[in-house]
């Protein structure tokens, strides 16, 4: 977290973070996940492990729900340490920043390619290049399994 305190709104950098969800602790589920989420106006730090040990994530203004449609601010953005910091801003081309419902929850997209998802059981994800974050992939492969999953919340 300490790495991504520059690169958060100016609002959050003193604001103290706690762990809301884990999977080590939790056990996998996103239902499970989006109801430990914060407040609708909390801002969330998802943090993923892959099963081949890279870290990588998604930082929303808003905190993670399930929603009929997307949902967010241009303070979003996903992340990766591969092996060094890489931030992927809002490109302002999209609105397209997180949507989630039981099966599958979304972070970027446009043309049917997501920045960041993961599925119901939070043991699969993927990450595409995606228009909202024009970002790299985030993981070494277009889909991944789940090691570690946390999201953070303002305490």
């Amino acid at each position: 977290l300490p790495q991504l305190g520059p690169h958060l709104p100016p609002r959050l950098t003193q604001q103290p973070w706690h762990l809301q969800y884990s999977t080590r602790r939790d056990g996998f589920s996103l239902r499970t996940l989006y109801r430990s989420g914060g407040q609708p106006g909390s801002p969330a730090l998802l943090l993923i492990k892959d099963t081949e040990a890279q870290a990588f994530g998604a930082f929303s203004s808003s905190a993670i729900r399930c929603s009929s449609g997307f949902y967010g601010t241009g303070e979003t953005f996903l992340f990766s340490f591969s092996p060094e910091l890489k931030v992927f801003r809002w490109t302002g081309k999209n609105n397209f920043f997180v949507k989630g419902d039981v099966n599958l929850l979304m972070v970027g997209g446009g043309s049917g390619r997501f920045g960041l998802w993961l599925d119901g059981d939070l043991h699969h994800g993927g990450s595409h290049r995606c228009e909202t974050f024009d970002n790299e992939t985030l993981s070494p492969r277009e889909e991944f399994c789940i090691q570690d999953l946390e999201l953070w919340g303002l305490a």
